[in-house]
């Protein structure tokens, strides 16, 4: 009987070993052993004629140790190993599987292409950290347009080819479809108010909208909390197109997107590589065309019901879009009919769709792009800008004048005064007359 082996076994084995060997020294019976091992009385002897002959390795299956015949040819994973290292050494296995598809033609599951860079060691299985705060689990809402999750994320999307940009995105918690999405420079006023207004124009109104608070999005000064009718420019808008603004009290509230932003960060920057894409405005087209199709198709699931809730812009609402979805301001019409707005002065004009009058509060909007209008009672006035700031007007009169610019006054002939002193020269010459 044979007992030297150099195969690793089983604890499993090890145990089945243990009772085969009292079996062959007849310390147990065979329906003992049987009963021990959970096995039948037959399957029992067939093992034990295995140990009797081959020792430990009997119970060792025989393609232990050998190369799988399913095992991918050499040549092939040589040329994996190759491709991986020389384009797609930063990506996930599974989406090293995707472009290797894709673009090589190399069809293999994810799993076959990670065991091989694995044991290429061109790639190290990362250990998964242990969640330390238990949250439940939120059911996703059943229809598109029910609730929007949107964010802001700032990335070096483009490597060391460009500098670091922003990218809005809004995915729908019913599908985990990407329904919008755009690069900017910042995550302020006016880079979101273009990004909903492009999104409202394409898709209508959601019922509301999951995002952070993030002072674009909501006031975080306390006194200002405490005040409700104290707005963001977002809310304001929000407020007027009739949208639900829901703020989350922690990044794992909004998971969707958050999650969006975590695979959009491996997989987008790598796809901009590829397409050797670094700047902005080709990066919004390669989006829209390519990139956000694709990545539906893949990651979206169906809603638990066909409906759409997203809700159609009224003839108002789309008329005056831009003028909803843009930073507004209130200002005082002064004495001149002079505004100030933003260290630049403009001047209204003397013909105006509506009457205006001093201290009237109007309102400021200044679109994308810089252009300013400003409204009164639902009217648009004309106004043109100033060169320099004009000369403040005085309210009160001046009392006292510099003595260059004091009037002089001549009295009459028959001024009080003009007579005294005609009557005290008289008097003088009569005085000298008589001493002469």
């Amino acid at each position: 009987m044979a007992n030297t082996f150099s195969l690793p076994m089983s604890t499993k084995e090890i145990d089945r070993l243990d009772i085969l060997r009292r079996l062959l020294r007849s310390e147990i019976s065979g329906p003992m052993a049987a009963n021990s091992l959970a096995l039948s009385t037959r399957q029992v002897r067939r093992l034990k004629a295995s140990v009797k002959k081959n020792g430990a390795l009997g119970l060792i299956h025989g393609n232990r140790g050998k190369p799988s015949p399913n095992r991918l040819p050499d040549n092939e994973r040589k040329r994996i190993v190759a491709l991986v290292s020389e384009k797609y050494l930063d990506f996930t296995p599974t989406f090293a599987a995707e472009k290797l598809s894709e673009v090589h033609g190399i069809d293999h599951d994810p799993k076959t292409i990670q065991a091989v860079l694995v044991e290429a060691n061109v790639w190290i299985k990362r250990i998964k950290r242990k969640k330390e705060q238990h949250r439940s689990w939120r059911e996703r809402r059943p229809a598109r347009g029910d609730l929007i999750q949107f964010d802001g994320s700032y990335e070096h999307w483009f490597e060391d080819r460009g500098g670091e940009a922003c990218l809005l995105a809004a995915i729908d918690d019913a599908t985990g479809e990407v329904v919008h999405a755009m690069f900017d420079y910042d995550e302020g006023v006016v880079p979101v108010c273009g990004f909903w207004e492009a999104y409202l124009a394409k898709h209508g109104k959601p019922l509301a909208i999951y995002l952070d608070k993030f002072s674009t999005y909501r006031m975080n000064l306390p006194t200002a909390r405490e005040n409700a009718d104290t707005l963001t420019q977002f809310q304001r808008a929000m407020q007027e197109l009739h949208i639900e603004v829901i703020h989350a009290n922690s990044p794992q509230a909004k998971g969707r997107v958050e999650r969006l932003f975590q695979t959009l960060q491996d997989r987008l920057v790598k796809e901009l590589r590829l397409n050797n894409i670094s700047d902005i405005e080709t990066a919004n087209k390669f989006l829209t065309e390519k990139f956000i199709p694709a990545f539906n198709t893949k990651f979206a699931v169906d809603p638990r019901t066909k409906a759409n809730h997203h809700r159609p812009l009224i003839q108002r609402e789309t008329n005056n879009l831009s003028a909803i979805l843009c930073r507004q301001e209130e200002r005082t019409v002064r004495s001149d009919f002079t505004i100030s707005y933003a260290t630049h002065w403009y001047q209204l004009t003397a013909e105006q769709p509506v009457n205006v009058c001093k201290k009237d509060v109007i309102i400021v909007e200044e679109r994308r792009g810089g252009a300013v209008q400003m409204r009164l009672r639902g009217k648009y006035l004309n106004y043109y800008t100033l060169p320099v700031r004009p000369s403040k007007t005085l309210k009160t009169p001046i009392w006292v004048l510099p003595a260059s610019e004091r009037p002089v006054a001549k009295p009459p002939a028959n001024h009080p005064w003009r007579l005294q002193m005609k009557a005290s020269v008289l008097q003088t010459h009569l005085t000298h007359t008589r001493t002469d």
